[in-house]
């Protein structure tokens, strides 16, 4: 299999100024992993968050039932990872995938989240929060709008 990159790595379109690299399906793989950013529901969200703005938006699902339901406008604000508690709701990516999720467990710097509903999504290091995660405004978590 033959790919074709630039000298930035980046895949280009076919008769420009390229190389062509040969590679194994499983070197492609890892590459693109690495190179593709992932675009999940709340990245925008999250790189406004970034900036120090609050977000308003109404998430979907079950998984926070009770807590949060879905539809319901959700506020979020960004928030400094030294202050989070066990049953903090925060916004953030655990293996990739994004969630508005609970923190259920701390370990030193490490977070464990999960949803309302007993299912566990995995560790965050106090890094990746930092970089990935938003605490929510409880008090707004349960708009009736």
């Amino acid at each position: 299999m033959h790919l074709i990159f630039d000298e930035q790595r980046q895949v280009v379109p076919k008769f420009s100024n390229i190389r062509i690299v040969d590679q194994s399906p499983e070197e492609i793989v890892s590459w693109l992993r690495e190179s593709i950013e992932y675009m999940g529901w709340a990245t925008h969200y999250i790189e406004k968050l970034r900036t120090g703005e609050t977000v308003s938006f109404r998430p979907r699902g079950a998984s926070m039932k009770g807590r949060i339901e879905s539809g319901h406008l959700c506020t979020v604000v960004p928030v400094d990872c030294s202050t989070l508690s066990v049953g903090d709701i925060v916004l953030c990516k655990v293996r990739g995938a994004e969630y508005l999720h609970l923190v259920k467990a701390i370990n030193g710097e490490r977070f464990q989240i999960g949803n309302n509903r007993g299912g566990i999504n995995g560790w965050v290091g106090a890094n990746g929060i930092l970089e990935n995660a938003f605490a929510s405004n409880p008090e707004l978590l349960l708009s009736p709008e």
